[in-house]
Parts: C-alpha cells; sequence; structure tokens
C-alpha cells in the first residue's frame, strides 16, 4: 500500500541542530529499503499558488491554502505494508523532531 507522507515546517518545533540533521541517511535508507519511491523538497511557501473554481470563476490566491503557522516543506511517497511500518518510518525522518509529519493513505486508482 503506498502511503504519501507530508513534511511540515513547524517554527515551535525545537530549534535546528545540523548535528542531528540526518536526512540524507533517511533517504538512502529509505531508497535501499525500497520503503520510498518518491519524494523531495518544496520552494518556500511564499511561491504557492492556491486555485478554486466557483461559479465557473477561477479565483487565484498567492500563497498556501491555509494560513498557518506551520506550513508542507516537502513529501514523500512511500510504499508500505501497513500504516505501523508507515509511521515508523515517517517517525525516523529528521522532521519529526523539527516540524511535523503527516501520513495519510493514498487511494488507488481502479485498474481495468
Amino acid at each position: 500500500m503506498r502511503y504519501l507522507m507530508f513534511v511540515c515546517v513547524d517554527p515551535a518545533a525545537e530549534p535546528f541542530d545540523p548535528a542531528l540533521h540526518n536526512v540524507e541517511e533517511w533517504v538512502s535508507t529509505n531508497d535501499k529499503k525500497g520503503s520510498r519511491i518518491l519524494g523531495n523538497r518544496l520552494e518556500h511557501v511564499s511561491t504557492a499558488k492556491t486555485v478554486r473554481v466557483r461559479k465557473g470563476q477561477r479565483l487565484i490566491t498567492d500563497g498556501p491554502f491555509a494560513e498557518t503557522r506551520e506550513w508542507i516543506g516537502g513529501f514523500d511517497l512511500l510504499e508500505c505494508a501497513n500504516m505501523d511500518e508507515a509511521v515508523d518510518i515517517a517517525s525516523k525522518h529528521p522532521m519529526a523532531r523539527l516540524g511535523t509529519i503527516e501520513v495519510r493513505p493514498v487511494t488507488e486508482a481502479p485498474t481495468g
């Protein structure tokens, strides 16, 4: 089953410590295990555009979809046996300590 992991920045989290920043190790470990399919950082939240269509009119807003102190800073797509495995993998990401990680199952499109 696939899980999408939103890596969120949280200004209220513990301070950044370069000695504990092991994201490259986390990526390498999970790539080798085959549990990480894809992932990347996102540009700063100030570059976001929010798109809505209401009554046939396209509405474009600068910035993220929600005004909050936390924002999505990156993502990883995981392949795991179950949610417990996905949560275990997410808990080892450095941003679990420095921010917040949200894990959600991906609904697979029906085939055929």
